[in-house]
């Protein structure tokens, strides 16, 4: 037996209105259409799906198995070209992000909070790009947009740049390198940075300053929390180097200082990486829009 769904719908449509002919008016058909329509069911199935003259039209026994069917399968079906049809006017979709920058968490939540709103069908998650390659992960549609501060030259793929940052030092008041007007590499060597819990590749302080000039910190202690570095730095236990915007605030706290690294400071930009097809994507555009007003909010609150 092929059963289509404008047969499903036939059924109902007879079954709410009682009558063939308000049925057709219903469904926009003739009456004559309608009633082939049943006797081409009812010879497909080899049974009557309709009490023969009744007032109004009632369903046979095997007319209210089939009219089960059609009330539980095309609230479903509406329910997919709803979706089908969100996801063609870029109302709906996914968001899937992965973050390379550990600092951003704090960064971005305000964002997503206000996209949220503005989005309520899009499905939204997080996923810490610290722990699996992200941009290969971006290729394969595991995820859907990536924080990084590292673009690469990717097919296909779009860096839209978010902000700029400065990675800067920080230390108690009271470190003997508070003294200096910026550090260098080698006032690391007999330190104890304090960094997040991820590869030394994907850490400015690393990757930009220590690295290039073959210097080791005498200790690395990770800590995964901003506030915790804060606290061992504010005690004397060590030393850090953080995104200027993360610190900020706390300039204007005796326990800390701030300082440049190397004379003329390291400048960062952070990127959001999207696939190309997916980037002018109206939620997608919208998020990138939100993402670069936070980061204004994050450049007023800068000390004049």
């Amino acid at each position: 037996m092929h059963i289509e769904f404008r047969h499903l719908r036939t059924i109902k449509a007879i079954h709410d209105t009682g009558g063939l002919g308000r049925a057709a008016d219903l469904l926009n058909i003739t009456q004559s259409a309608l009633s082939h329509q049943i006797k081409g069911i009812e010879d497909q199935a080899g049974v009557e799906l309709f009490v023969r003259r009744t007032k109004p039209l009632k369903l046979s026994a095997a007319g209210m198995k089939l009219l089960a069917a059609a009330e539980e399968i095309l609230p479903r079906v509406s329910a997919l070209e709803a979706e089908f049809e969100g996801l063609i006017a870029g109302k709906s979709g996914r968001l899937h992000i992965a973050i390379e920058c550990h600092a951003c968490f704090e960064w971005l939540f305000p964002v997503l909070e206000a996209f949220r709103k503005a989005w309520p069908d899009v499905d939204v998650d997080i996923r810490p790009g610290l722990a699996f390659d992200a941009l290969p992960a971006l290729r394969r549609e595991e995820v859907d947009l990536v924080v990084s501060s590292d673009p690469e030259d990717m097919a296909g793929t779009d860096f839209t740049p978010i902000f700029d940052y400065d990675p800067v030092f920080v230390a108690a008041a009271s470190h003997p390198l508070a003294a200096k007007p910026f550090v260098e590499a080698e006032d690391f060597a007999d330190q104890t940075l304090i960094t997040y819990p991820v590869e030394r590749t994907r850490l400015d302080v690393f990757s930009q300053l220590l690295m290039p000039a073959g210097v080791q910190p005498a200790t690395v202690r990770q800590v995964e929390l901003t506030a915790v570095i804060l606290l061992l730095v504010a005690s004397n236990r060590g030393v850090a180097v953080l995104p200027d915007w993360v610190v900020r605030q706390v300039r204007y706290n005796s326990d800390y200082v701030t300082r440049p690294l190397t004379k003329s400071g390291i400048t960062r930009r952070l990127y959001a990486a999207t696939r190309s097809e997916d980037t002018g994507l109206p939620f997608m555009a919208h998020l990138l829009r939100l993402a670069k007003q936070e980061a204004v909010k994050l450049q007023s609150e800068a000390p004049k």
